[in-house]
């Protein structure tokens, strides 16, 4: 009876340091951790996310919003992403906001290629005035088709820009954020 209880006691003290001493992850976890770890000869894209079109409309941006954005309107510097195959710009702002925890609001359905982002970092459509909302460019391009459906190559670089007049302002020259 006695060798009974030492060797539960053993078996039980030997699962604690295991539990203890791994690092459980899921593969999510794993995979967002290492999202920046780029090796030489990787596809990559570029990401950036920025707000700045709020100041010259500042008057209308909805006044509880205004912690939410950054100084110099710039909630994400361009950072590079190993692209996967494919990767669209609506996987790669996904994996940047998960990673840098930039809240990130959609509808729509990623596999029937109909996202739509209403919200960064709190600022969403119409916060802006009724003209505002996200626009994306790929290579300093507004693109024809979504997020979701745009199937990115390697070298790409995607700009986020928040727009306060439905993208007049950021093919004035707001694009390019360089």
């Amino acid at each position: 009876m006695k060798k009974d209880i030492i060797i539960t006691l053993l078996i039980i003290m030997l699962c604690a340091v295991f539990v203890l001493t791994t690092d459980f992850k899921t593969v999510e976890e794993y995979y967002l951790e290492n999202a920046e770890n780029i090796k030489e000869g990787d596809a990559t894209v570029f990401i950036s996310i920025r707000c700045d079109a709020i100041f010259d409309n500042a008057e209308k941006l909805e006044p509880d919003l205004w912690e939410f954005v950054p100084e110099d309107g710039v909630i994400l510097a361009k950072t590079e992403y190993v692209l996967r195959d494919g990767d669209t710009v609506f996987d790669i702002l996904v994996r940047a906001a998960k990673t840098h925890r930039i809240q990130m609001e959609y509808s729509g359905s990623p596999e029937a290629r109909t996202t739509y982002i209403e919200g960064i970092s709190h600022v969403y459509e119409f916060s802006c005035g009724e003209l505002s909302g996200w626009s994306f460019l790929v290579n300093g391009e507004l693109t024809q088709v979504g997020a979701s459906a745009y199937k990115l190559s390697d070298g790409d670089v995607i700009e986020w820009v928040y727009t306060c007049d439905l993208s007049r302002d950021i093919l004035q020259g707001g694009g390019t954020n360089e």
